[in-house]
C-alpha cells in the first residue's frame, strides 16, 4: 500500500506538468463538449446527448493516451528503469497509474455537468452515485486496456499504430462521436462488440433515465472483468526498459482484454437488448426536444377555438400556449415551424378497434404474418394522426407484446389502450370466429379472445385476473343477433357482476349492443359506453335521457355499418381514398378489391346484404344523442369489412357530419371525450399546458371542411415530431 501511495503521489505530480495527459483530461474533452453543445445540445434532451457522449471520448482518451502512450513514453525516458532498482513489483505503479486517471477525470465530468446545466439548461442528473461510480469504472477499464497496449509494443510509434487501430473504431462505432440512430441495421450489431458502446448506453441510461449501477449490470460486469484480465496481463508483461523486447504475437493479448465484450456482444446481437435500450433511450431524446408551432388555428379540444397563435412544446409536453403575439424560436431554444394556414389539434382518438383483423382479405393469406399485421396497424394510425386507439376485443398475448414493444418507445406508432378478452356467453358474439379455425386452435384462440363465466363469482375472478395484467378497460357483449345469424344472449345478471367488479377495480367498461334492448340494458347495468348502439331499430328517448344522467358515452361506430353496407354491394370505392392507399399493404388492397367483386364471396356478400343493418338508424341514434347531450365518443370497429386501420377517424366525424352532427361536435368527442373515456384527459385529448404534447398539424381549416382532416402536415407523439415516411420501415 506505502508503495502505491507514493506512486500515486508521484503520477499525479508528473500530471500536472504533462501537457499531454493535461490535454486529454480537460482541454481534449472540452473541444467536444462545446463543439458538440452548440451543435446539438440547445434543444431539449440533446445535451444529455453530448454530455454522454463527450464524457466516453474522454474516458477513451484517458485511457488509451493517458495511460498507454504515456507508460510507453516513460519506458523509452528510461523513468521505469529508476524504478527497477527498488524492491516493488510491476502491480503498485499500474494500480497507481489507474487510479491517477480516475482521479483526473471525475473534476472533468464534474465542470461538464456544471456547463451543461448552466449554459444549455441541462438538470443535473437525478443518481449522483450511480453516475460517478459508472464513470470510474470506465476510466478504470480503459486505463487498464491502454495499459495492456503499452506492455506489448516495443516503441511509441508502435504504441500509436495500435492505438488508432482500437481506438477508432471505439470513437466511431459506439455512439460517442455519432448516435446509433444514425447508423443502420447491420451496422448497430456491430456496435454490440465495441466495448466503448456499454459506456455509452450506460452513461445515458444513467443521465436520462436516473437508472442505477444495478440496472446497468452486465456492462458494470464487462468492465470489471475487462480491468482485471487488463491489469493482470499488463502485470505479466510489464517491462522496466525500452531494451527488453517481446515477439509481435504478444499483441494478440489485447485480444484476451476484448474477450468479455466479445462474449457480450455475441449475447447482446442475439438479445438485442442493448440495442432496445439504445432505442428507447433515442426515442426519449427525441421526445425531449423543443419545438414552437407558430401562427396557427389551435382546436383546444374543449371548445374553445384560437384563430391564431403558437404552441410550445418542451421536453414531451405542452410548455405554453400563445394567443396572438409569441416569442422568438431562438429564444426558447426551440426549432419554429411555420403554420400559417394550418391547424393544430389534440392527437385524434379511435376508441373502437380491433388490431387482429385486417378489414380485407390479402391476396395470399400464407404470407398473411398476424403479428407484424398489427404492428402495421399502429403505425398506420400513427402516420394518419390517430394517436390513440383503443383495442375493443383482441387476443390478450399479442396485446401485451404490442404494449411491450410500442408502449416502453421500442418501436414508434400509436398508444395503445386496449380491453382485453371479450365477456360473452358460450355461443354468444365473439365465439363465432372459432368456428373458422382448426379444431387444435380453437382452444388457444378462445383462452386468448373470449372470457365465458358460468357464475358472478366466476365472472369477477376473471375481470381480477385481467386488472392483474393491466387492462385499461373491460368489454362485454350483449347481443342476441337477428334470424338467420343469432347469438346466445349473456346472462344480464353475470354480466352485471363483470360491470361491478370493473368499477371496483376502477376499469371503465364497454358493452357492445346490436338493438335498442340491448341499450336498455346496457345503461341499466351503468356501463362506460354504449359500443355500437342499434342499427336495426330506434334507442327510446328515456334510454338516451338516462345515458346523459348516467354520463354514459356514445360510440356509434357508423363506419362499421358503412363496410358491412359496401362490401355487400361489390363496392370497394372506400379504398380509394388517399390516406387509406397511402398505409395499407398492397397486397391488401388488392386482395380486398378482388374479394368485393370474386364469386368466391358471393354467399357471404348475400348474407350481408339481408343483415338489417341500416347507416341511417344509426345516424338517426346518433343525432338523438347529441341533442340529448349524451357524451359522444368516436370509434370506427376497424378490422371490419372495408374498414381499414389507419384514417378511420377521419372517415368516421365525415359520416357523422353527414348525419347532422356539427364538425366541431364530432371532433370534440374524437379527442376530449374519447380521453376522458379512456381516463387519459389529464396528459391527452385537449392543447393545454402540461399535457402530452400529442398533436395532429392539417393544412386549412377542419372546422370548415372537414375533408382537411385527411390533409395531414405534421404529427407529434409525446413531442416527438414523427418521420411519418420510416415508420414502416421499422425492424
Amino acid at each position: 500500500m506505502k508503495a502505491f501511495l507514493a506512486f500515486l503521489k508521484i503520477d499525479l505530480k508528473l500530471a500536472r506538468r504533462n501537457r499531454a495527459v493535461l490535454f486529454f483530461n480537460y482541454l481534449f474533452p472540452l473541444i467536444f463538449f462545446f463543439a458538440f453543445g452548440f451543435a446539438f445540445g440547445r434543444y431539449g434532451s440533446g445535451i444529455l446527448l453530448v454530455v454522454t457522449m463527450v464524457t466516453t471520448i474522454g474516458i477513451l482518451g484517458t485511457g488509451f493516451f493517458g495511460a498507454g502512450m504515456r507508460a510507453v513514453q516513460e519506458r523509452e525516458e528510461n523513468i521505469l528503469r529508476r524504478y527497477k532498482v527498488t524492491p516493488i513489483t510491476p502491480v503498485p505503479l499500474l494500480c497507481a497509474s489507474i487510479a491517477m486517471g480516475v482521479i483526473l477525470y471525475i473534476p472533468t465530468v464534474a465542470l461538464m455537468l456544471f456547463l451543461a446545466h448552466n449554459i444549455f439548461g441541462m438538470a443535473y442528473p437525478p443518481n449522483w452515485f450511480s453516475l460517478i461510480i459508472f464513470v470510474c469504472l470506465g476510466v478504470a477499464a480503459f486505463r487498464a486496456f491502454g495499459l495492456i497496449i503499452a506492455a506489448v509494443v516495443n516503441s511509441s510509434q508502435e504504441a500509436n499504430i495500435l492505438i488508432q487501430i482500437i481506438y477508432m473504431p471505439m470513437l466511431f462505432l459506439s455512439g460517442a462521436s455519432f448516435p446509433l440512430a444514425f447508423m443502420p441495421d447491420w451496422l448497430k450489431l456491430v456496435t454490440q462488440f465495441i466495448p466503448a458502446s456499454y459506456l455509452v448506453t450506460g452513461m445515458a441510461g444513467i443521465l436520462q433515465r436516473g437508472e442505477s449501477i444495478a440496472q446497468n449490470s452486465k456492462s458494470v460486469f464487462a468492465l470489471v472483468v475487462t480491468m482485471l484480465v487488463a491489469l493482470f496481463i499488463a502485470t505479466k508483461l510489464f517491462r522496466w526498459e525500452k531494451e527488453e523486447k517481446l515477439r509481435p504475437s504478444a499483441k494478440l493479448w489485447v485480444l484476451v482484454a476484448l474477450l468479455p465484450f466479445f462474449l457480450l456482444g455475441g449475447y447482446q446481437v442475439w438479445s438485442r437488448q442493448e440495442l432496445t435500450k439504445a432505442r428507447i433511450l433515442d426515442r426519449e431524446r427525441s421526445r425531449a426536444h423543443n419545438w414552437l408551432i407558430t401562427n396557427a388555428r389551435i382546436f383546444v379540444g374543449n371548445g374553445k377555438v384560437i384563430e391564431s397563435g403558437a404552441v410550445l412544446i418542451s421536453n414531451g409536453r405542452i410548455e405554453n400556449i400563445y394567443e396572438g403575439n409569441f416569442p422568438d424560436a431562438k429564444a426558447l431554444n426551440a426549432d419554429a415551424i411555420d403554420g400559417s394556414g394550418k391547424t393544430i389539434l389534440p392527437g385524434l382518438i379511435d376508441v373502437h378497434v380491433h388490431l387482429g383483423a385486417s378489414g380485407g382479405f390479402p391476396e395470399d393469406f400464407t404470407k398473411y404474418d398476424p403479428a407484424k399485421a398489427s404492428e402495421r396497424a399502429l403505425e398506420s394510425y400513427l402516420y394518419c394522426g390517430v394517436t390513440t386507439v383503443r383495442s375493443a376485443g383482441d387476443r390478450l398475448d399479442d396485446l401485451l407484446k404490442l404494449r411491450q414493444h410500442f408502449g416502453s418507445g421500442e418501436k414508434l406508432g400509436t398508444e395503445l389502450f386496449f380491453c382485453g378478452p371479450l365477456f360473452t356467453a358460450e355461443g354468444g358474439h365473439g365465439t363465432e370466429y372459432a368456428k373458422f379455425m382448426p379444431e387444435a386452435m380453437r382452444a388457444s384462440f378462445n383462452a386468448q379472445f373470449v372470457r365465458t363465466p358460468k357464475s358472478a363469482e366466476e365472472a369477477r375472478k376473471q375481470v381480477d385476473d385481467l386488472a392483474a395484467q393491466q387492462v385499461d378497460a373491460i368489454k362485454g357483449v350483449l347481443e342476441a343477433g337477428v334470424p338467420g345469424y343469432s347469438f346466445k344472449r349473456m346472462d344480464v345478471d353475470i354480466l352485471r357482476a363483470v360491470v361491478e367488479e370493473a368499477h371496483a377495480r376502477k376499469l371503465p367498461v364497454a358493452i357492445h349492443t346490436g338493438s335498442s334492448k340491448d341499450v336498455i340494458d346496457a345503461v341499466a347495468l351503468g356501463t362506460d359506453s354504449v359500443e355500437h348502439g342499434s342499427f336495426i331499430d330506434e334507442i327510446p328517448d328515456a334510454t338516451i335521457a338516462e345515458m346523459k344522467s348516467k354520463g354514459i358515452a356514445y360510440d356509434p361506430t357508423l363506419s362499421v355499418v358503412e363496410g358491412f353496407s359496401s362490401f355487400a354491394k361489390g363496392d370497394a370505392t372506400l379504398l380509394k381514398r388517399s390516406l387509406v392507399q397511402q398505409v395499407t399493404p398492397k397486397d391488401l388492397l388488392s386482395g380486398t378489391e378482388k374479394a368485393a367483386a370474386s364469386d368466391q364471396f358471393k354467399d357471404l356478400r348475400e348474407g350481408l346484404r339481408h343483415y338489417p343493418m341500416s347507416i341511417e338508424t344509426g345516424g338517426n341514434n346518433l343525432r338523438k344523442a347529441w341533442q340529448a347531450g349524451v357524451m359522444l365518443v368516436t370509434g370506427s370497429d376497424a378490422g371490419n369489412f372495408l374498414v381499414m386501420h389507419g384514417p378511420t377517424v377521419q372517415h368516421e366525424i365525415e359520416l357523422w357530419v353527414a348525419a347532422g352532427i356539427p364538425v366541431e361536435v364530432a371532433l370534440q368527442a374524437a379527442t376530449s371525450n374519447a380521453a376522458k373515456l379512456l381516463h387519459a384527459d389529464s396528459q391527452i385529448g385537449t392543447i393545454e399546458k402540461g399535457k402530452e404534447a400529442t398533436l395532429l398539424i392539417v393544412d386549412g381549416n377542419p372546422l370548415q371542411d372537414v375533408r382537411a382532416l385527411s390533409a395531414i402536415s405534421a404529427v407529434f407523439l409525446k413531442g416527438e415530431r414523427v418521420a411519418r415516411t420510416q415508420l414502416f420501415d421499422q425492424r
